[in-house]
């Protein structure tokens, strides 16, 4: 005879620091929604695609949240947007921006949520090398995401969309930045284990 064995609850950093319930589900949800917003007025306007804080703020998000909230966090993101709320880069707003040439980039910020919050839900966000493999394949599917979109906009107003022309637009300026985001990421959510760790087992001790 077979036993089945209840699936256990993977814990990302949010677990760690506040107990389980849908209302803070939700808190957490909208506060990174938040982030993400705040992220994305951190910009240098370039065109076709600024280079913005947002990708970082996704990372934490999904890394923090795990994958569902993660990507749910990021569907919020993009529907306050569409609805108006000036939460993209620049403050900007409306479905003109999912749109146009980086819409491709917002979708892709909640395909990213959920594999760095898929990946945080093994752990790979607790040491720095995993970390970093977690964040560049995060950062990656937003460019995987993006670029296409990016490509098939550049056609639709007749400028060029050869595959140099999007790489030029909408990868090359962004791979030091995004280095160094992923690298920041990286190097934060070890610490705050550790230091969520560290809480932890003082109020066990207690």
């Amino acid at each position: 005879m077979s036993t089945l064995t209840p699936s256990v609850r993977r814990s990302v950093l949010a677990d760690r620091v506040f107990p389980r319930s849908l209302a803070l589900d939700a808190v957490l949800v909208v506060a990174g929604a938040a982030l993400v917003t705040i992220l994305a007025q951190v910009a240098i306007p370039l065109w076709p695609v600024p280079i913005t804080g947002q990708t970082l703020a996704v990372l934490l998000v999904g890394s923090t949240l795990g994958a569902a909230r993660g990507a749910i966090s990021m569907v919020l993101y993009g529907i306050l947007g569409i609805l108006g709320l000036p939460v993209f880069s620049d403050a900007s707003h409306g479905f003109g921006v999912i749109a146009g040439p980086t819409g491709g980039y917002i979708v892709g910020f909640v395909i990213s949520a959920a594999l760095v919050g898929w990946l945080a839900e093994r752990s790979w966000d607790r040491r720095v090398l995993k970390a970093i493999v977690t964040f560049v394949a995060g950062s990656v599917v937003v460019f995987a995401v993006g670029l296409p979109w990016l490509a098939v906009y550049l056609g639709s107003v007749g400028a060029q969309n050869d595959l140099n022309a999007v790489l030029v637009g909408g990868l090359y300026p962004f791979l030091i930045g995004g280095a160094i985001k992923a690298a920041i990421a990286a190097v934060l959510l070890p610490l705050a284990w550790w230091g969520a760790d560290r809480i932890a087992a003082k109020r066990e001790q207690e």
